[in-house]
């Protein structure tokens, strides 16, 4: 769909290996996804959805077929990224595509792997990378003001949105993110930040990189403390994860997985963390089809409605859209099945201003 996540964060906290994780992730399921040019810096990564099992032991389908997320490993973090220091240009350059920024966050101790900093110090690696987000929104918001202020010579609304611009480019010399604007919901900004991406306005999830024994929930990792504690703050989420074991378990068969989970006390991996809640973030969610040749998740935005989710199959299915049947995942699982939810009157027919639910076990009607 177009949508993404940037993972960022500086030299050395397990950026790479995180995303090498993902990779193998999106391996696992490529045959799946034959027409897809997967770049060396992408990966586009299933998103692991049990109730697709559920459907398929009463469906017993050839295949199944995830919903899918992007991400993107933003490379050449540094001091000085904003000013094209180390490969700062190509950082920028990708990091204005995605929605959604995983900032990985150093909170181990390893005196064989160097900090670029010197030291471990969670929040001062924040600061330094959020602040170069700024830097290079500054940068942006300098040269749209060099165009306003000539155009604003002639035209009235050119005239307004450059008095609302200064008013954003003083908020970012104080070095305050987008987000934090008191006019974010001003047109002009939203006008703006369509036009030149702001890094400082994306959603952002903290991805805090600890040693195994920090797993363990009842240990006390002071850096992820002051981690939490700053998430609270700015109103993002942390994810605690090794990544180091993520790329082992990746590896592993399924139940092997669910097993070594277990044993460090573990419901849900650190990456099946992160991408639920990348999923989440991005304003997405799946509804189903379940038929014999697959049982397949299909990506849609929250509150879309039935015509515009049939396009996600095909357009045709939009043009010519006369009618859903629709059948919750939870009659379709308690009832068993398609036919006994109809017998039950379970199978509900929708019209063009049905509101997709997530989850929604769906089969269109269209005539072309």
């Amino acid at each position: 769909m177009g949508l993404g996540v940037g993972i960022v964060g500086l030299p050395n906290i397990g950026k790479s290996t995180t995303f090498n994780a993902l990779t193998k992730a999106q391996n696992a399921e490529a045959q799946n996804y034959p027409f897809c040019t997967i770049e060396p810096n992408k990966a586009i990564v299933p998103v692991p959805d049990k109730r697709l099992d559920e459907l398929a032991k009463i469906v017993d389908p050839d295949k199944i077929q995830h919903s899918t997320i992007d991400f993107v490993d933003i490379a050449g973090l540094v001091k000085g990224a904003s000013k094209g220091e180390g490969l700062g240009n190509q950082f920028l350059s990708n990091i204005r595509e995605v929605e959604v920024i995983l900032h990985m966050v150093r909170c181990f101790e390893d005196e064989n792997i160097v900090h670029v900093e010197g030291d471990v110090n969670p929040i001062r690696d924040i600061e330094i990378i959020e602040t170069e987000l700024i830097y290079a929104d500054i940068t942006q918001l300098e040269k749209k003001i060099e165009k306003l202020k000539r155009q604003a010579k002639s035209e009235k609304d050119a005239r307004a949105m450059l008095e609302v611009a200064l008013k954003l480019y003083s908020h970012l010399e104080e070095l305050n993110p987008v987000k934090t604007f008191d006019d974010i919901e001003d047109e002009v900004v939203i006008a703006l930040d369509k036009e030149l991406r702001f890094l400082s306005n994306k959603d952002i999830i903290y991805g805090a990189n600890v040693d195994e024994d920090s797993l363990d929930e009842d240990s006390e990792n002071e850096y992820v403390n002051m981690l939490k504690e700053h998430a609270n703050k700015v109103n993002a989420d942390v994810i605690v994860l090794c990544a180091k074991i993520e790329e082992e378990l990746v590896g592993l068969e399924e139940d092997e997985a669910s097993e070594f989970l277990a044993d460090l006390g573990i419901e849900e991996s650190g990456l099946e963390q992160i991408i639920h809640k990348a999923f989440d973030k991005l304003g997405l969610q799946s509804y189903f089809t379940a038929g014999k040749m697959e049982v397949r998740a299909w990506t849609i935005k929250k509150n879309t409605k039935a015509p515009q989710a049939a396009a996600v199959i095909h357009n045709d299915f939009e043009k010519g859209f006369i009618k859903a049947e629709v059948i919750s995942y939870e009659d379709f699982i308690t009832l068993g099945g398609e036919n006994k939810c109809k017998e039950a009157g379970k199978l509900k027919l929708e019209g063009k201003d049905y509101v997709v639910q997530d989850g929604d076990v769906m089969h269109f009607r269209f005539n072309v």
